[in-house]
């Protein structure tokens, strides 16, 4: 599978600034922190800690969005940097519930472009 390269979050200090200065957002399957960076593409970063599990549940977590956010990253605002707390639940869900939740929440977050074309 390909990786289109600049999406994913990955310099720790940017990580921190959206930490500490993004917006939250929370569902029952994962809670977002968005934060406006600059003028570049929009990136994602997922974090799951060792509070959600061993090796194998945490990285399916992060298999799983990271093929959320390939999905959908052409329509994600300029400049907009998320940060993804993936919860427990989401991986007792199947990937289309959480494909429609993941929908929802960046629209309610007004991440989204407008589809005007």
């Amino acid at each position: 599978m390909e990786r289109p390269e600049g999406i994913f979050l990955r310099v720790s200090r940017e990580i921190e600034a959206v930490k500490r200065h993004g917006r939250r957002v929370s569902t029952e399957l994962f809670n977002m922190s968005i934060y406006k960076m600059g003028d570049g593409p929009a990136r994602v970063g997922i974090i799951v800690g060792r509070r959600f599990g061993n090796a194998v549940r945490r990285n399916r977590a992060k298999r799983v969005f990271r093929a959320l956010v390939r999905q959908c990253h052409h329509d994600l605002v300029s400049g907009q940097a998320i940060l993804v707390f993936p919860k427990r639940e989401a991986l007792t869900r199947p990937f289309h519930e959480l494909a429609v939740a993941w929908g929802t929440t960046l629209r309610r977050a007004n991440v989204l472009r407008s589809k005007s074309t």
